[in-house]
């Protein structure tokens, strides 16, 4: 890759230079995302052909998201978010499924042209931070260009997610916004399923915890713990909350020790004014941070993730719900593997045992249409607010038993009835 020094920042239209016809664009996941570059390209989009930009869990709509312009310019998604879900049921876009850690080796495969992204910097050495992003864009610096938006607001992290000013196809300057993040408070479910899964959680054990309600509810559990770490895909506020408390220190890991580890972050304003210049903070690409052999490095691994269904012999869908495709599968099943290898490492997956409407999530077989998103062999623990099903080395009338007695008590003996009726039960 060959690039020339670029001392000032240019005008967004500058990177229309960089797009050619059958072009590959890599956008960055959730904050990561330029939106004045992504505007301007939309602007000119009909002048463009087949352009295709690559990107994950897209938080808000976009015009070529919606296939405004047909083959001009479409979307590729790898997780759908609230910005590509309609679409994709509309059939304005594409959905690629994949596990997380293995983003950069699929995006290696449509020979990317051009990387654009939200960043910081630059800094006196001529750095810019891709700030809350490392993700799969990280992987990319050095390789082929990239093309920056520098906001305000946007914290210069550390890690591998720095790229020199001379790597740049050009940058610009904007006073954009980032999209508000809404929590919603825990309900009493998820204060139980909390309250199970902490009193499982060694001192000094490794996390990594998803983004929700059951998540904050449990990191708010742990708040007599002592000495944890942090590897993660998502930092979140409530992460943020476990450092600031002095919990999670990070003293017993094995890589990165004393550092807080994840491949992106998404929050409030005041987790990324708490990020901002933070050395006790390190973004690594997520074909490191996802990694199962990487995370299975390191001891007492506990990874704990949301999912959907689950059927009697442990099988998890957590991409679908009621068998419609809603986002993809993640980071689930990287953490899970590498959990399994981990000594002392323990993996759940966390469920509400009814829907708002009453219909169990706990089911004899998962709802037609719906797709297994970690596989009954590397289930460790399913856990609901009626408590925890070890599953791990447990036998099918085991497991169907065990996972019975954590489903919604309305549902119990209809269960029983069809795991016998299926031969399940003995």
């Amino acid at each position: 890759m060959t690039t020339t020094t670029i001392a000032q920042p240019g005008a967004a239209e500058d990177v229309l230079k960089f797009i050619t016809t059958d072009s590959d664009i890599i956008v960055p996941i959730g904050f990561g995302e330029p939106p004045t570059l992504l505007d301007t390209i939309e602007d000119h989009a009909t002048e463009l052909n087949r352009v295709r930009i690559h990107r994950m869990d897209p938080f808000t709509t976009r015009r070529y998201i919606r296939g405004e312009f047909g083959d001009h310019l479409r979307h590729i998604d790898y997780y759908l978010g609230a910005g590509s879900r309609q679409a994709f049921w509309d059939g304005t876009c594409d959905l690629v499924p994949n596990h997380f850690s293995e983003m950069p080796l699929l995006l290696r495969r449509v020979h990317p042209s051009l990387v654009i992204a939200r960043a910081a910097g630059p800094d006196a050495h001529g750095y810019f931070s891709l700030g809350t992003n490392a993700d799969y864009a990280a992987t990319f610096i050095g390789q082929i260009p990239f093309f920056l938006e520098v906001t305000d607001g946007h914290p210069f992290t550390y890690g591998e997610n720095q790229i020199h000013i001379s790597q740049l196809a050009g940058w610009i300057c904007s006073d954009a916004g980032f999209p508000a993040i809404r929590r919603r408070p825990p309900a009493p479910q998820d204060e139980a399923i909390a309250g199970h899964i902490a009193d499982m959680i060694p001192n000094g054990a490794c996390l990594q915890v998803g983004v929700g309600s059951i998540p904050d509810a449990l990191l708010t559990a742990l708040g007599d713990h002592r000495d944890l770490g942090i590897h993660t895909e998502a930092l979140s506020d409530g992460l943020m909350s476990l450092v600031d408390r002095g919990v999670a220190t990070g003293t017993h890991k094995k890589q990165h020790r004393n550092k807080h580890v994840a491949t992106f972050a998404v929050g409030t304003p005041a987790l990324l004014r708490w990020l901002d210049h933070n050395a006790a903070v390190e973004m690594m690409p997520v074909d490191w941070t996802n990694d199962p052999r990487v995370v299975a490095n390191e001891p007492n691994f506990v990874s704990i993730n949301a999912t959907t269904e689950v059927d009697l012999m442990g099988q998890a869908a957590s991409e679908t719900i009621a068998g419609r495709y809603w986002s993809s599968s993640g980071g689930q099943a990287d953490f899970a593997r590498g959990a399994m290898y981990s000594p002392g490492g323990k993996a759940f997956l966390v469920l509400h045992s009814a829907t708002s409407g009453g219909r169990g999530r706990i089911r004899c077989t998962l709802t037609p249409g719906s797709v297994v998103t970690t596989l009954k062999n590397t289930v460790d623990h399913v856990v609901t607010e009626y408590g925890v099903a070890a599953l791990r080395g447990a036998s099918l009338d085991q497991r169907a038993r065990r996972l019975i007695a954590i489903a919604h008590p309305d549902h119990r003996d209809e269960l029983q009835f069809n795991a016998r009726k299926a031969g399940l039960l003995h």
